[in-house]
């Protein structure tokens, strides 16, 4: 009997932690699972936060979140995975940065921290307790990752770029407010 092996044991305890939490936040803008609003209301949130068109952007965030997360706590497709819940997660950072980067104020912390663990288990591979193991890594080879990570890094960035460019210029007033 093979004993079991501590880095491979702590990649399922942080893949299946974060992929969870991930697939949860994803399901609450799908679903409205866990206290979420659903669809419809996160597409007003996201056309509100200047990500238009609203609806699409909403289903690319709720999957990024559920799907990628899913797959991710599965071990499965891990860099895929990875790299769609990371760009998600850029987003959200994007979104948050202007309050700074403590989550008690509203920053970008914890959407941070979710798609840097995220990236780092998609980099180092789910383990051996995993079924991209189980299935001798047919979807988790080098080319997957280098492609997967370019790919969702050009996206987020596209996305995030759009959204920046919508968004109002604030003018700087004087203490009269003109």
């Amino acid at each position: 009997m093979e004993c079991l092996n501590r880095r491979d044991l702590g990649l399922l305890v942080l893949r299946v932690g974060t992929g969870a939490v991930l697939a949860a936040h994803g399901s609450q803008k799908l679903f409205g699972w866990f206290g979420g609003g659903g669809l419809d209301a996160t597409a007003q949130a996201m056309e509100a936060m200047g990500f238009r068109p609203g609806r699409p952007s909403a289903v690319a965030a709720g999957l990024g979140e559920a799907g990628g997360g899913a797959l991710l706590a599965l071990g499965l497709a891990t860099p895929v995975a990875a790299s769609a819940a990371a760009g998600a997660m850029a987003a959200a950072v994007s979104v948050q940065a202007p309050a700074g980067f403590f989550n008690q104020a509203g920053g970008f912390e914890y959407p941070a921290f979710l798609g840097f663990t995220a990236a780092a288990v998609g980099i180092a591979g789910a383990g051996r307790y995993s079924l991209d193991h189980a299935t001798r890594h047919r979807f988790d080879q080098p080319w997957v990752v280098a492609v997967a990570f370019l790919g969702s890094a050009l996206a987020a960035a596209t996305v995030v770029g759009r959204r920046a460019q919508d968004q109002p210029d604030e003018q700087p007033t004087d203490a009269a407010g003109e």
